[in-house]
């Protein structure tokens, strides 16, 4: 399952198709009819996505979205609507009330499911930082929330300079943000550390061609060190399902069509700049709340004082959201012998690059974190089995494909790494006390690694519950 999905709408016909094409794309989707309904279904299945009809029997896609943010658990819900030719004033009190867009019906199938990725994606992105803030404020290292008064700043992005011009004219009027012109060709040329801006909207050319080409910047600025976490809103004039599309699967966080429209940007952008700010908090949080007291000061990676928490955390986003997770307990095989023949430099020089070829096998979400002189943590949120198996069975192969090169040895050494492994959740066994399931879970864990080193080491194994 890649995600699930609340449906909000009256009309039954409405859900079931949008269900049918939904679950087409592997999604999970729970129904409801009502605001009403809606508020229930969500404080009890945590959806990542709730997509509401414009218009409901109790409200409106705006009123279910203020009823959500009301309530801290589900707060952070994005929400998508869906109407029939809405008004300029009912689509701009929608956008202002925090909905992410408001599709029109007959829905492109194509575009609807970009959308859906780029939503999920961007929320579980959220969510994982969000889960990381949350085991700072348990170890007592949160930082005080960040204010979001500044007004920022914003490059318009465009090939047809006229075009460009008259857009800024009519959107300098709507817009408290610094507002900067520059052509596609120029771009990269305007990021500089002191005048970093927060959002970049990028006008698309009326020809699809074109404009497909032109979608290539954004691919460059999530490989730009300092424009990869920035905002990214797409204007597309004319109506292409498919430049849409790949505009939002490449990472594009907002897709305005249908026209230029001040008002409405200036709220896109306005919408954009504040989730951007809001998870620069949280990174920061993470980097510098917890350098000097979670993180392990030889591989950089974090510590057990980080660890244990953190896997009670995601135990508990588990079991409320019935999501799978894998732990991971892993060993250097012989180390001992690597300090012995060589020194405890030599021995720190290969935890060092252990730590950088763990960082590479894993997905930044994963946590990993070193627990002892050669055991290592791992903990993925959000995983299936499979992809379990496949991201222990990509570190033992990281580690020891390529041998490791030691300071004062001529010729490298070889290192390999031994995997136990657990998985809680839908593959797994739940109880109902996260503490208690990351232990479980750990224990398990430890077993398999010990028969993984009794099995010949270098290898993975599957733990298993206890008889």
């Amino acid at each position: 399952m890649q995600g699930k999905i609340l449906i909000v709408d009256a009309i039954a016909t409405n859900r079931i198709m949008l269900k049918v094409k939904l679950q087409k794309a592997y999604y999970g989707v729970v129904q409801a009819s009502t605001m009403a309904e809606a508020i229930v279904a969500a404080k009890a299945e945590l959806p990542d996505l709730v997509i509401s009809a414009l218009s409901l029997p109790d409200g409106g896609a705006a009123d279910l979205c203020h009823s959500l943010q009301r309530v801290p658990s589900i707060a952070q819900i994005p929400v998508l609507a869906i109407g029939c030719q809405p008004g300029k004033a009912e689509r701009i009190t929608t956008l202002q009330a925090g909905v992410h867009d408001v599709i029109q019906q007959p829905v492109n199938e194509t575009l609807l499911l970009a959308r859906v990725r780029s939503l999920i994606r961007d929320h579980n992105s959220a969510s994982e930082w969000r889960m990381r803030g949350d085991t700072c404020r348990a170890l007592g290292l949160a930082e005080e929330a960040a204010s979001f008064e500044n007004n920022g700043r914003c490059i318009m992005v465009c090939r047809d300079k006229p075009l460009m011009q008259k857009y800024a004219a009519q959107l300098r009027a709507a817009l408290t943000a610094h507002l900067t012109l520059c052509d596609s060709s120029t771009l990269m040329q305007s990021i500089v550390p002191d005048k970093q801006p927060d959002v970049f909207v990028l006008v698309l050319p009326s020809d699809s061609a074109d404009a497909m080409d032109e979608l290539r910047i954004i691919s460059t600025l999530r490989a730009n060190a300092l424009a990869q976490h920035k905002g990214v809103i797409v204007l597309l004039e004319n109506l292409d399902p498919k430049v849409g599309a790949h505009a939002l699967d490449l990472g594009a966080d907002d897709l305005m069509i249908g026209g230029f429209d001040s008002a409405e940007l200036a709220l896109r952008i306005k919408a954009v700049m504040r989730r951007k700010r809001m998870g620069e908090q949280l990174r920061a949080t993470v980097r510098t709340g917890l350098q000097a007291a979670v993180f392990d000061p030889l591989t950089g990676l974090y510590n057990r004082r980080y660890a244990m928490p953190h896997l009670s955390r995601v135990a508990e986003h588990a079991l409320a959201g019935s999501r799978s997770f894998a732990v991971m307990a892993a060993d250097l095989d012989y180390f001992k012998q690597v300090n012995d023949a060589y020194g405890h430099a030599s021995g720190d020089a290969v935890l060092i690059e252990v730590g950088n070829r763990l960082r590479r096998a894993l997905r930044s979400t994963d946590m990993v974190a070193r627990v002892g002189g050669e055991e290592f943590l791992i903990v993925m949120s959000g995983t299936t089995l499979s992809e379990a198996q496949e991201a222990a069975l990509r570190v033992c192969e990281g580690i020891s494909s390529t041998p490791f090169i030691i300071p004062g040895n001529a010729l490298p050494i070889s290192v390999t790494i031994s995997i136990g492994m657990a998985v809680g959740g839908i593959e797994g066994s739940f109880g109902a006390d996260p503490d208690a399931i990351s232990q479980a879970l750990l224990d398990q864990a430890d077993r398999a690694l010990y028969a993984a080193k009794g099995r010949g080491r270098n290898q993975v194994k599957m733990g298993r519950p206890a008889a």
